[in-house]
């Protein structure tokens, strides 16, 4: 076996192992539907290629029992040139990996759930001043489907899962979501969504995902109306609760209506598709944060203004500075007061609306 081989070895085994003690964090139905995923890029699927049912349930029954071989480990490190690297060292692995181009990416998810993965690099190029990388086929995943990523100020479009995403997005798209989903097709030259009629112009639909991604990610890390330092010590706090649930959306929505956000983007670029699709998988939560979202691009399908558009971005812009104003204000309350376990009740208090319906 090379050297290389082991490598990716190594980091599938941490992958099986961040997934073996972090399953618990998914519903039934959302850990059904990743494991169908990780099934389908095992066996070299396409998205719309579901496999025999009978071999995806005894795949599942087979990696759960593997799973409970792995309830007493930890990730290890990884043997890059002959010497033991910290799974989370990204330069050190990266650096090693440069004549093969190779990416490797490793950090934590929601949950605080470990997330590692390797993928080919297909384009390496320079955006607003940071270092992109547009990755393919995937060599090591875990059970996160995550389309995009920022590690240490560059950009990662993960594309073997961003095409997963996408088809799980449309295929389970909520009633909601129809009319803003329709206008996207409508604007790819998609009549409808029989499977044949998607993967007819996939790769276009897929583009217009891949620009709200990586916009997004820009938006991260050109943001800094959120705390870094703050908003990581918050999830490492409260993992898997309503405040990480609600912390993790502020960031998200400072991120889309950054300047540079997708939303921004969108705006100047025209992208009626890109409209849709975001607005078509906005989140509950997302529309409760953002609640002239849905209106405004209700309008904006009636009409074709995009003022309509930019006026609801520019209001979008000010509520998420308010949250993360709020959510920051709250935590350094509890700090002061030597009180962090008080930190719940406040946000409850001041944010809690949002959580659990309309504002």
């Amino acid at each position: 076996m090379s050297a290389l081989d082991q490598l990716i070895q190594q980091i599938q085994r941490n992958c099986d192992i961040s997934d073996a003690h972090h399953s618990g964090i998914f519903s039934i139905c959302g850990l059904a539907l990743r494991l169908r995923d990780l099934f389908k890029w095992e066996r070299g699927l396409e998205p719309w290629e579901e496999g025999d049912p009978s071999a995806v349930l005894e795949w599942i029954g087979v990696r759960e029992a593997y799973w409970e071989t792995l309830a007493e480990s930890e990730p290890g490190p990884l043997a890059v040139n002959g010497r033991s690297v910290d799974p989370f060292d990204t330069e050190a692995v990266n650096s090693a990996l440069a004549p093969h181009r190779l990416y490797y990416g490793a950090g934590y998810a929601r949950g605080l759930k470990p997330t590692f993965f390797l993928a080919a690099i297909d384009v390496e190029q320079e955006i607003e001043g940071c270092r992109l990388y547009r990755l393919g086929r995937e060599r090591a995943r875990d059970l996160l489907t995550l389309p995009a990523l920022s590690q240490n100020g560059t950009l990662l479009l993960r594309r073997q899962s961003a095409r997963s995403l996408l088809w799980d997005q449309i295929v389970y798209a909520a009633p909601s979501a129809q009319r803003a989903l329709d206008a996207a097709l409508s604007a790819c030259g998609i009549a409808d969504r029989r499977p044949s009629e998607l993967r007819r112009q996939w790769d276009a639909l897929l583009r217009v995902q891949e620009e709200i991604h990586l916009h997004h990610e820009l938006g991260e890390i050109k943001e800094s109306g959120f705390q870094r330092e703050c908003w990581q010590e918050m999830i490492a706090a409260f993992p898997l609760t309503r405040i990480e649930l609600l912390a993790r959306h502020v960031k998200d929505l400072l991120a889309d209506t950054h300047p540079l956000g997708p939303l921004g983007h969108l705006s100047r670029t025209r992208n009626k598709a890109g409209v849709g699709l975001y607005v078509a998988f906005a989140d509950r939560l997302t529309r409760n944060l953002f609640p002239e979202l849905s209106p405004a691009a209700d309008a904006f399908w009636r009409t074709g203004d995009w003022a309509v558009m930019e006026g609801a971005l520019a209001v979008g812009r000010a509520q998420a500075r308010r949250y993360a104003d709020t959510i920051v204000s709250a935590y350094a309350d509890a700090k002061a007061r030597h009180d962090i376990d008080r930190l719940p009740a406040d946000i409850e208090r001041l944010l809690g609306c949002y959580l659990d319906g309309e504002p």
